[in-house]
């Protein structure tokens, strides 16, 4: 029986996973069309498979929602709005959003649609979640970094629908806020093409060779692979809360595993009214062959104001990071031992615990030792090692194993032949019927309100993480200094004597990540800083533009507020730049993963004025909530040489590249683009006063810097050969 008390989501990366998904009880699944969604390395459906789906999940009783939570490039808006127009006319339960663009497309045009904001739009906050409901959404899909308390509050503060992940693997970033994947190499997150950059193997800077080859040393290890949600005990809490849906992720796992997790959901879900405690033990028996991670309820029992720290090794202080941990899933079958033969004969003799018996067809991951390669395999030989083969006091088996593996490599067991099971088939056998297709409709072009009279000065703007790094600045005075406005730095400001820059020379920059807890703090800091002269302020949240509404200001307020949009809101479209310019933001910073034809083609010569490009800056690759601090090193590598600084302070770590991005030679060019103002990002080491007095003259001089990252700035994102993103742009880039 599928109750109707809460809703039960499952993925479906694959029609398999569908069937699975469907078979064990899901009261709906989530799956993604070909593109424009944030799993693009999962099979997905065809448009034919979509509509036979569809009327197989409609037949069954059961609801079926379709991804389209990546952001779109201005290029791409006529294939947006054509698929956009296809799905109205079928009527999936709902469509899940990242990008404000397709919001802002979908109410203007296809109002029939019901739109579901995605993880990825971070919202983490009652007032995200209720400017989401005044713009037409009917769901919000929560950070998952929040905390119980957290969401509670924001349950009792929004009439939208709440759908919390429960299940599955977890990002070390706040949800929609990784650059990682991005800035190695135009692979963005919020494409759907991250790499798991976190679930690498790192080294900390200066440890020898034996110490970097072993995790777990102190120098080396798995960092930020983070283990997997699951919160199947916490069902009752978080129904008896009011959430809406409980999703499980997995959209790239195998039908297997979506049909085991789905069945133990389903246990504790029907014995909501009976004997929850018999259902929980029943659920988690059966979760015992998911072939995941281990497992943690991430910040499930964060209490409020708590701050995450890492103390020692293990994970002891952040249980759900742990360095010895490879990122991979599966159970280890332990380290090859011996190899020997090659080609299809190649054999690995490898370690295994007593009561682990791989067989032929039982499918394994293999991971080189350094982390330099990961494949999945399926065993075609499987042989007990002889007598003195084994090591001693353990078992170990003989296994196929494809070149390229070698001794010391791990080798995990991802799936076993007796897990696979049969489904009834969702999707009807005949889909030859099933013919719509997107057209070629042109989109609409959106008109952006931006003010008669620009009210930003022209020049340089320097961003500077906090209040000690403004004295560097005396020495070349920008226009306007953007310092970092955390809870902490606010209070500052509303306590400490003069500054060497004043209140309106000052644009206070909102942190991107906006827990419910942190809320309250800041609606009252707001207005008090606006009665001191503070007035300017970039917001990077949805739910920031609520704190400047006429009805949250205090009486004490003397001016309306200038909000500029930040990058964290991805205005990488016309549309999503109106849906922010109806906000009230009167300028927009370009994302930091954009590009120069993307920011050419969005915004037109008369309107790149309002728009601020970073020129220089450290992106935040990882926003981790967590003090890392006790990791005990700042600077750390990969095996392909990359460079990073783990930046840790209470309440949050930022992961930064050692190598900055820049193009301040380029600043010339933009000029005569029509662009106006530009931003040097100083916000990651130590700032000095020489280093910024050497890179204000080398932008004045418009001198290319040694030792740069162009991020994406010259080739744009990713693409791949044949894939339709790069069918539609004629571009065949390769990075």
């Amino acid at each position: 029986m599928v109750t109707s008390k809460v809703e039960l989501l499952a993925p479906a990366g694959s029609p398999e996973a569908l069937d699975a998904a469907f078979g064990e009880g899901a009261d709906g699944v989530y799956l993604g069309l070909k593109n424009f969604n944030a799993r693009m390395r999962s099979a997905n459906f065809a448009y034919s498979q979509f509509e036979g789906a569809l009327k197989g999940a409609r037949r069954m009783g059961r609801k079926l929602y379709v991804t389209l939570n990546t952001v779109f490039e201005q290029r791409e808006a006529d294939r947006v709005y054509q698929l956009l127009k296809y799905l109205a006319s079928l009527g999936p339960d709902g469509v899940i959003v990242q990008d404000l663009g397709i919001v802002k497309m979908a109410r203007d045009n296809f109002p029939s649609l019901k739109l579901h904001a995605s993880t990825q739009m971070n919202v983490a906050s009652a007032r995200g979640a209720n400017l989401l409901s005044k713009q037409g959404v009917s769901r919000v899909v929560l950070s998952r970094e929040l905390g119980f308390a957290e969401i509670k509050n924001i349950r009792e503060q929004t009439n939208l629908e709440i759908e919390v992940f429960v299940h599955g693997a977890l990002c070390v970033s706040v949800s929609g806020l990784c650059l990682f994947s991005s800035f190695l190499g135009g692979k963005s997150a919020n494409r759907g093409m991250c790499t798991q950059a976190c679930r690498r193997f790192y080294m900390v800077s200066g440890a020898d060779e034996e110490r970097q080859a072993r995790p777990g040393t102190g120098e080396a290890g798995y960092y930020f692979s983070p283990a997997d949600l699951q919160l199947l005990e916490e069902v009752p809490a978080l129904a008896a809360a009011g959430v809406n849906s409980f999703k499980i992720e997995g959209r790239m796992k195998s039908a297997e595993y979506v049909g085991t997790v789905v069945s133990a959901y389903r246990r504790v879900i029907d014995g909501l009214d009976g004997n929850i405690e018999e259902s929980i033990a029943q659920g988690l028996a059966i979760l015992r062959n998911d072939f995941a991670r281990i497992k943690t309820k991430f910040y499930f029992e964060r209490s409020a104001g708590e701050t995450a720290e890492y103390s020692g090794q293990g994970g002891a202080g952040v249980p759900w990071l742990n360095p010895v941990q490879a990122g991979g899933t599966g159970i280890s079958l332990g380290t090859i031992l011996k190899v020997k033969g090659g080609g299809d004969e190649r054999r690995g003799l490898v370690s295994a615990a007593a009561e682990i018996r791989p067989a032929p067809g039982d499918s394994v991951r293999l991971h080189r030792a350094d982390d330099s390669d990961r494949r999945a395999h399926k065993l075609s030989f499987t042989k007990p090692a002889a007598a003195g083969e084994a090591p001693e006091g353990g078992g170990a088996w003989w296994i196929s194993i494809p070149e390229g593996f070698e001794t010391g490599d791990l080798v995990y067991l991802i799936q076993t032949r007796a897990m696979t099971k049969r489904y009834a088939p969702v999707i009807p056998k005949n889909i030859g019927s099933f013919r719509r297709m997107p057209g070629r409709d042109k989109a609409p072009v959106p008109g952006l309100p931006f003010p008669k009279k620009n009210p930003f000065p022209e020049g340089i703007y320097a961003a500077v993480p906090d209040i000690e790094s403004l004295y560097a600045l005396q020495s070349v005075r920008p226009v306007r200094v953007m310092l970092s406005c955390s809870l902490r730095i606010a209070a500052a400001l509303l306590t400490r004597k003069p500054l060497p820059f004043t209140p309106d020379e000052l644009i206070l920059v909102l942190d991107p990540w906006f827990p419910q807890e942190e809320e309250s703090l800041l609606a009252e800091q707001i207005p008090r800083l606006m009665a001191l002269g503070y007035r300017q302020f970039t917001v990077n949240n949805l739910g920031h533009f609520s704190l400047f509404r006429r009805s949250a200001a205090s009486s004490v307020r003397a001016a309306e507020p200038l909000l500029i949009a930040g990058p964290y809101l991805y205005t990488f479209n016309r549309w999503a730049a109106a849906f922010i310019a109806g906000q009230g933001a009167a300028a927009f910073i370009t994302p930091l993963e954009n590009n120069r034809q993307n920011l050419e083609r969005t915004f037109g010569s008369g309107e790149r004025a309002g728009t601020l490009v970073t020129v220089f800056a450290y992106p935040p690759l990882f926003r981790i909530r967590a003090d890392l601090g006790n990791y005990g090193f700042r600077e750390f590598s990969g095996n392909r040489g990359e460079r990073f600084r783990l930046i840790s302070r209470p309440g949050g770590s930022l992961v930064i590249p050692e190598t900055p991005f820049s193009i301040v030679d380029k600043v010339p060019f933009l000029r005569e683009a029509g662009f106006r103002r530009f931003i040097v990002d100083l916000s990651g080491p130590p700032l000095k006063k020489k280093d910024y007095k050497d890179l204000m003259a080398a932008l004045k001089d418009a001198v290319p810097l040694r030792n740069i990252s162009r991020f994406n700035w010259k080739n744009g994102f990713y693409m791949e050969e044949g894939k339709p993103e790069a069918a539609a742009s004629g571009c065949t880039v390769k990075r």
